[in-house]
């Protein structure tokens, strides 16, 4: 009997251990929130290619970089640009102090609810705003700001918390290439400072791995303390051919991978791919009206018309968000 139950005790354990591994094998595959087919193939074949080492394309750690637009690429974009909206909300917070705001767009347009009139005047009017209520105060006091608008704003569609409404997909692909010694920047026409105060957080994504536009800073002494204050004053703008340009000036290598969602993307996506050996250009398109939005080349946030009709010719790969994901937010946002 107790060779027997022995017998059975070892038996038992060993089916036990191997129901174990399956679990842990199953966890541990990459990408579990893209469906099988051929853009998750693509990027797992593309990382396997670049990282066996002894093969034709083998890529030196140090030189595994992955680059990744922000709106509409790690996060959602609609019905406007989240930054924008944290500068229509610090319009309507500092409008007390500021009476004259009532006659004179685009603040006029915001107080009234009206963004369509309040960008009426284009990209005047759009640095205008951005640059009365980002700009005036020290590097401190804009991240404490956005920090707390962070913390505590809702999207007008979803009531989710903005950092809510990242795309789950794109968090595993993130921690996947870093599993892979990859290192991932962000590069986005959004501001760097705003982005810095959530994107290690959010992505995993340190401060100084973040590339976008920015205003000009200065170096005062306040009350014996040093500080930076934000002047108002555009230093640089990383979008469209400021991409290649931030990259070069902040990176200091060509990408090797690049993700992107939009016409603002195409020169990055260019001049990631021309490089030397194997390389990847991505665009992540928006096509599930029922669990996102469904938008491309008629859109007035995140059009995608030039950057789509090139992927055909220059080989990237386009991710149809509908059929290439089995969940867009993480589990329980």
């Amino acid at each position: 009997m107790k060779t027997k139950h022995a017998v059975f005790i070892i038996a038992f354990f060993i089916l036990m251990s191997g129901s174990a591994v399956a679990q842990f094998g199953a966890a541990a595959e990459p990408l579990p929130s893209w469906k099988d087919g051929t853009s998750r193939t693509t990027i797992l074949e593309f990382v396997d290619t670049v990282t066996k080492e002894g093969g034709p394309d083998f890529v030196l750690p140090a030189e595994r970089i992955a680059v990744f637009d922000n709106d509409g690429t790690l996060w959602a974009e609609k019905p406007a640009y989240f930054q924008l909206l944290f500068a229509v909300d610090r319009v309507k917070a500092l409008a007390p102090e500021h009476p004259e705001w009532k006659e004179k767009q685009p603040f006029k347009g915001v107080l009234e609810n009206d963004l369509r009139a309040a960008l009426a005047g284009g990209e005047k009017a759009l640095l205008d705003m951005v640059m009365t209520t980002h700009a005036s105060m020290t590097t401190a006091e804009f991240e404490a700001v956005a920090s707390e608008w962070l913390a505590t704003a809702t999207h007008p569609k979803t009531g989710k918390r903005y950092t809510e409404m990242v795309y789950q997909p794109m968090l595993e692909l993130l921690e996947y290439l870093r599993a892979n010694d990859f290192k991932t920047y962000i590069v986005s026409g959004g501001g760097i400072e705003f982005l810095r105060v959530f994107s290690e957080e959010v992505y995993g994504v340190p401060p100084e791995q973040v590339v976008g536009s920015s205003i000009k800073t200065k170096f005062e002494m306040r009350d014996g303390k040093p500080v930076l204050l934000r002047l108002p004053e555009i230093n640089f703008i990383d979008d469209k051919t400021g991409k290649p340009v931030g990259i070069n000036q902040h990176i200091g290598r060509r990408p090797i991978a690049a993700f992107g969602n939009s016409d603002g993307d195409l020169q990055m996506l260019q001049w990631t791919t021309a490089g030397k050996g194997k390389r990847l250009g991505v665009i992540i398109r928006h096509t599930d009206a029922e669990r996102e939005w469904a938008y491309d080349r008629d859109s007035h946030i995140g059009q995608l018309a030039k950057a789509l009709d090139e992927a055909k010719q220059q080989g990237w790969l386009v991710v149809d968000m509908k059929k290439d994901w089995s969940r867009i937010y993480p589990a329980g946002k």
